[in-house]
């Protein structure tokens, strides 16, 4: 996925100041797509360097695999590109600190400049933080710094802090991107449109149909979604957005609180449901009053039942798909109660999350119905992380990080057997 995020300086992206266009663009892509990937990693040349990044951070190691072996050293002096990394990633940790005043301290030890795919970091990726690492591609890079203004680095440095895994750390990371430019809330819209739409901007729908509309260039390597960033959009509706995101500033603090505080029952349900944005949402009908509504009691008891049946399914934590289970509601509403309006089907959405999962002053209840469905997503999990480290690829600073991670979750595992509920 593409993680992105500048500062907000007069509504639109810090980046902006630096973009080239599509050709120039493509021109710097193609001679830094990933390569194919290396199966004897051993024998790689590695160019490095141990730099203290202060901020609570110490010395990180950043390093070049294949420098020549991939032949960069044809066009660029090694050297100078593990001083920028070292520079940009100064930077970005002063951003995130200064967003995120109340941020734990940022475990990074590795950033790996890597000019091949492989199954860390797949071609499609921008960059993957691993364990107390980063891993980029130098595509990514160019991206980030001259359209981005570094958003991939701050998004995947976010990724360090948080506790566990699932859909809620990337609705967390989504979240600074859009408190940057309004441009990250349409490219990252799944995790935000519903709420978007029912509490703040009920146009936010075909704003998006006019962003997606407009013509990119096909058969580049710079993608879609890069191109539709860059090209102009009208700005009045770009505000109009920014004025959205800047309210809903204490629902993004209320997802970061709910995570950190139960990070394994707020993955669940996000799973569960097949709903990446299931944090944002509870905590919209946490702090907001809810969107109005006018319909029948009986049609509001049918909305109700019918939502409640789809979210207790547990298919998505078992099987191998994922069904969204508030998409599967919305549409039951409409086509098997007749409420037409997406509006209101909204509405009746979120005055069911509300009725579920927020009990007495506000406190949300994450009550799983099957407790032994939630220790299985849990075991699930780690052996997830046991996969990646049996792989092969992890270097000596990652392994070490995987096992503490494991350990981690088997004790979160061990506290679910001896507490359940």
């Amino acid at each position: 996925m593409i993680a992105v995020l500048g500062l907000l300086v007069s509504g639109t992206s810090r980046a902006a100041s630096n973009q080239v266009g599509v050709g120039e663009l493509q021109g710097l892509i193609s001679d830094h797509l990933p390569k194919r990937a290396i199966e004897d990693l051993k024998s790689l040349d590695v160019l490095d360097r141990d730099v203290d990044l202060g901020q609570g951070v110490g010395t990180v190691n950043f390093s070049i695999p294949g420098f020549k072996a991939h032949r960069c050293d044809k066009c660029h002096q090694g050297p100078e590109l593990l001083d920028a990394a070292a520079q940009r990633m100064k930077a970005v940790l002063v951003r995130l600190q200064t967003l995120l005043p109340g941020i734990s301290a940022v475990p990074l030890k590795q950033y790996i400049i890597q000019p091949w795919a492989d199954q860390l970091l797949k071609p499609r990726q921008f960059a993957h933080t691993t364990f107390d690492t980063i891993r980029i591609f130098p595509r990514t890079i160019l991206v980030d710094s001259k359209i981005f203004g570094d958003a991939t680095h701050l998004h995947e440095t976010l990724h360090l802090t948080q506790a566990f895994l699932g859909p809620p750390n990337e609705l967390e990371a989504y979240g600074l991107n859009i408190r940057s430019d309004p441009k990250f809330l349409l490219l990252n819209y799944p995790y935000f449109e519903d709420v978007v739409t029912a509490y703040f901007l009920p146009e936010f729908p075909d704003i998006l149909k006019e962003f997606y509309a407009r013509p990119v260039k096909e058969n580049l390597d710079v993608s879609r979604e890069v191109q539709w960033f860059m090209n102009e959009f009208d700005e009045e509706k770009l505000k109009a957005l920014s004025r959205a995101v800047q309210q809903m500033e204490p629902l993004l603090q209320e997802v970061t609180r709910l995570l950190q505080q139960d990070p394994i029952r707020a993955s669940y349900w996000s799973e569960q449901t097949g709903n990446g944005a299931f944090l944002l949402e509870i905590a919209a009908v946490k702090l907001l009053p809810l969107p109005a509504l006018d319909v029948s009691e009986e049609t509001r008891m049918k909305a109700f039942a019918i939502i409640d049946h789809q979210m207790s399914k547990t298919d998505n934590v078992r099987l191998g798909y994922v069904i969204d289970r508030k998409k599967e509601s919305l549409l039951t509403l409409k086509h098997q109660l007749q409420v037409d309006d997406p509006l209101t089907r909204l509405s009746l959405y979120f005055r069911y999350l509300k009725g579920r999962f927020i009990g007495p002053g506000g406190k949300v209840r994450w009550v799983v119905d099957d407790p032994e469905d939630l220790k299985a997503f849990t075991r699930k999990k780690l052996e997830g992380v046991s996969k990646m480290v049996q792989l092969g690829k992890l270097s000596d600073v990652e392994k070490k990080a995987a096992h503490v991670l494991i350990e981690s979750i088997k004790q979160k595992l061990k506290d679910l057997i001896d507490t359940p509920g």
